[in-house]
């Protein structure tokens, strides 16, 4: 017995010790029970001294379970005794990593004792890793992925991860994972169109709806979305050739003609803008060289738009009435054939330019403010290194693009992690392409018609750079992150966040997320933000969080029954996360050599030394 209760308060237990300290080891995060009778309650030890110990209640004990939470008080006359490890089993798990259960880590507080974690309560939930550079984040995050397919002897053969690398480091950790068994493969693309070894990722623009072309054109108001729309409605008309498709098109343009041969302007800008339409767009019917025919004489459209010296345009009205025969009432674009076809970003300008013009940006000022911004940028992508991103060689449709992303090349086998290095563009670009591939993986969970059969797991490192309180939710009504968070998990879609800085996260993201991994924290902001948006940690954790040494945290959620202080295991191999050698650089240059770490095999990883207390 160590000692009598002296005073509760809410959940808090002061022990008077009778036992001697100078003689114990550190009590400190160790788990006492206070037993009356068949009652069990389980606390954890806060703070203690000489003469007595504060005891935070963690929960009540069942036969072979275990209630987290305040849920009951001891009674002044419990017998107040350390845990035995039948006792911790119950809520911290049993040693052995059995089907339904990975290995994460060891405990900090009992020596040797292994903290196996429920793969369905972690991993069928949103999660955040948190923790300071240099805290050990992508060593936790490898270790952690490393053990998940490597910690069993049965392969996770149906995991889809992909991973949002900002900055190139999980491949040396991963690559291997094939030599350890031949079912797992990693698959990884690179925003480095210089390297040549890894292939650059490809986006098929006909996959980007509205909303993903305006987080590409960085739409900064509502009215600019009908511009966008048009174009996606334009572009299958513009580059297509069937009888039904030139159809659609004459009569657009005829439309366009229309209303500019009508404007009123003057003749001169009249026939400027009829020509550049034409030039532009035109089909073998509706072109400069079509024939107007009237009685004894043949002319071509582009000899009806003289301007005699008064500066009238004599055969307006011949014009016109040429051009109304190819508008047809019973067609608009909401009855233009809807199909998927392959385009360019080249296509995609060029039905831009048609959609301002039929939207009136050629007669009005207006329009023309707001309109244009996005073609400029539209033109400034066509035209800039970025659009290699954007340059898919062949049609493919949206299933059979993930389903090529989550394919080995080299053995057309099943790969379970997909690596994006997005280090290499800037971080708008970064972002952008972050959140349309996480929309395209969301939106093909939700038309799946059997629910949750394909999940996707989307990890996110330096989360606070990408998923983040945007203006989508102004512009397009939502932020795709938020709306993974929300109702991903029904679906299959899980977001892991990895990020040094919570505070810059979007509130709505990370209070979505039911387990959390977190390692050393020092900034106050970030401290009192994990505080008040964290469930369930408490005032003695936050202080802890402070002083972890690297690869240690504090793990909790519904993945844990009660918080957890472990340490992971370093990974093997290691992400390339290493800080630089400044001394070997600075006092040895002739010795430093450019080179990448070794990699060899990955093995089942290998325990480092470990200071913790043992099992009382």
């Amino acid at each position: 017995m160590l000692g009598k209760i002296t005073e509760i308060l809410e959940n808090d237990v002061i022990v008077q010790l009778t036992i001697d300290i100078n003689q114990q080891p550190n009590l400190v995060n160790l788990h006492v029970v206070f037993e009356n009778g068949e009652e069990k309650i389980v606390g954890q030890i806060a703070r203690v001294n000489q003469e007595k110990m504060v005891v935070n209640i963690i929960g009540e004990l069942k036969p072979n379970s275990f209630i987290p939470g305040v849920s009951s008080k001891p009674a002044f006359k419990s017998i107040v005794r350390m845990i035995r490890l039948e006792e911790l089993e119950v809520f911290l798990g049993k040693q052995e990593t059995v089907d339904g259960y990975t290995f994460f880590g060891y405990s900090n507080v009992y020596k040797n004792y292994k903290i196996n974690v429920p793969v369905n309560d972690f991993f069928s939930n949103h999660f955040a890793i948190l923790g300071n550079s240099g805290a050990g984040k992508s060593f936790s995050v490898s270790s952690i992925l490393q053990k998940l397919f490597t910690s069993r002897s049965e392969a996770a053969v149906g995991a889809n991860i992909f991973m949002f690398d900002a900055y190139g480091e999980y491949t040396n950790a991963f690559k291997d994972l094939n030599k350890v068994n031949p079912l797992i493969n990693y698959k990884t693309y690179t925003t480095n169109t210089q390297f040549s070894d890894t292939e650059v990722i490809k986006i098929p623009i006909w996959l980007l709806d509205v909303d993903d072309l305006a987080l590409l054109l960085d739409v900064t108001t509502p009215n600019q979305l009908p511009i966008i729309e048009k174009t996606l409605k334009l572009v299958p008309i513009l580059t297509g050739n069937t009888p039904e498709v030139i159809k659609h098109k004459n009569d657009i343009i005829a439309r366009a003609l229309e209303d500019i041969l009508l404007s009123g302007h003057e003749a001169t800008k009249i026939r400027d803008q009829v020509i550049a339409i034409l030039t532009k767009f035109n089909t073998e019917e509706l072109n400069l060289e079509s024939q107007i025919v009237q009685p004894g004489y043949v002319r071509t459209f582009k000899q009806c738009l003289i301007i005699d010296k008064m500066g009238k345009m004599q055969e307006m009205e011949l014009v016109v009435d040429f051009v109304k025969k190819f508008i047809d009432d019973s067609l608009s674009l909401s009855t233009a054939p809807d199909q998927e076809c392959y385009y360019t970003l080249a296509d995609l300008e060029m039905a831009m330019e048609f959609a301002l013009i039929s939207e009136g940006i050629l007669k009005s000022d207006k329009v023309y403010d707001y309109a244009n911004v996005i073609s400029v940028r539209l033109h400034s992508l066509v035209n800039g290194d970025s659009k290699v991103y954007f340059e898919y060689p062949e049609y493919i449709s949206r299933a059979g693009y993930i389903q090529k992303l989550l394919t080995n090349p080299l053995n057309n086998g099943k790969c379970q992690i997909v690596n994006f290095n997005i280090n290499y563009i800037d971080d708008r670009l970064a972002k952008v392409i972050t959140k349309i591939l996480s929309k395209m993986l969301f939106n093909m969970a939700v038309e799946n018609p059997i629910r949750g059969s394909m999940p996707f797991h989307i990890i996110i490192e330096e989360a606070h750079r990408y998923v983040q309180k945007d203006t989508d939710t102004e512009i397009l009504g939502y932020n795709i992150f938020d709306r993974i968070t929300k109702e991903g998990r029904k679906y299959g879609v899980i977001l892991g966040l990895i990020t040094q800085r919570p505070s810059e996260l979007s509130n709505t993201a990370i209070s979505q997320c039911s387990n959390f991994v977190i390692l050393r924290m020092l900034h106050p902001k970030d401290l009192d933000y994990i505080k008040n948006m964290v469930p369930n940690v408490s005032n003695e954790v936050i202080v802890q969080l402070k002083s972890l040494k690297p690869g240690n945290c504090v793990a909790f959620g519904s993945a844990f029954k009660v918080p957890v202080f472990m340490y992971m295991e370093r990974p093997n191999p290691t992400p390339l996360s290493n800080n630089v050698d400044i001394n070997q650089i600075w006092y040895h240059p002739k010795q430093t050599e450019v080179r990448t770490q070794p990699v060899g095999n990955i093995t089942p990883i290998e325990r480092v030394g470990n200071t913790s207390n043992p099992i009382n």
